[in-house]
């Protein structure tokens, strides 16, 4: 099945989920006015609020209520897939970092809480890990979504690809500093995995880091499909998921595994 897929790399207003919601709303509306629309809409890591995490207790989302219907609504106006991202969600005196997505009829098909908390930007001092995997499908696809940290524990990547995970859809603020990082690690969990890697990072800065941008779509093979630049845009590109089937054919590697040796 081909899908074109649309990550929008996006600034983000340092906690004012108002401003934010409007500018999704805005942005989906702008590149759903083309006569190749996307198929699926990917948005950024903690774009309701940014890495505003001494405020969470007030500005998260309780048990993302407010996101989901938001994102249904617009799934349904624009008969688009959105991969929501994530957002800060607020349940059982918990704040988590909550992937959302929901299909073009506006039905809610995955919550991923982020799993691996990034110290570097004091996650474990507000957030609590998440406990399950990010598998949902889409249009009778198998496909998951995994948060910005996640990408750098393969073993969780490989996780959702064994259980049938043809596209590995990654949300991040990842900063500058470490863009080599974000490049090199998305192109080998593509490779290793033999899966399509779609990545939407934010752009823009925050009162403590400045964002790399650069979202990426990788195929099987890793090659990169398209790739952003530091700045505000949709980074666009179609992807054939029968394309997985026939690399996993010339290279069997997941029939050449031997875990009982791992």
């Amino acid at each position: 099945m081909k899908m074109k897929i649309a990550c929008l790399q996006m600034d983000i207003s340092f906690g004012k989920p108002s401003e934010n919601y409007k500018a999704v709303e805005d942005f989906i509306h702008e590149v759903c006015q083309s006569e190749a629309k996307p198929d699926i809409i990917v948005l950024p890591e903690m774009w309701t609020t940014g890495y505003d995490l001494t405020n969470l207790n007030h500005s998260a989302d309780h048990e993302g209520i407010e996101t989901v219907e938001f994102l249904k609504q617009l799934a349904l106006k624009y008969h688009v897939h959105i991969v929501g991202g994530s957002v800060a969600t607020k349940a059982n005196e918990q704040l988590l970092n909550t992937m959302i997505s929901v299909d073009k009829k506006g039905t809610h098909v995955q919550n991923y809480s982020k799993l691996h908390l990034f110290k570097l930007m004091d996650e474990h001092k507000y957030l609590a890990a998440g406990s399950e995997k990010g598998n949902f499908i889409l249009d009778g696809e198998k496909l998951a979504g995994v948060i910005c940290y996640d990408i750098r524990f393969p073993e969780w990547i490989r996780a959702h690809v064994l259980e049938g995970a043809k596209a590995v859809f990654v949300v991040a603020e990842w900063p500058s500093p470490r863009l080599d990082h974000w490049r090199t690690l998305l192109q080998a969990r593509a490779i290793e995995n033999q899966c399509f890697i779609i990545a939407c990072n934010r752009v823009g800065s925050d009162p403590n880091n400045d964002f790399a941008g650069h979202s990426m779509i990788i195929d099987p093979w890793g090659k990169i499909l398209a790739e952003g630049g530091d700045r505000k845009e949709s980074v666009e590109a179609v992807i054939d998921l029968s394309e997985v089937d026939k690399v996993r054919e010339i290279i069997p590697i997941f029939s050449d595994r031997k875990p009982e040796y791992y």
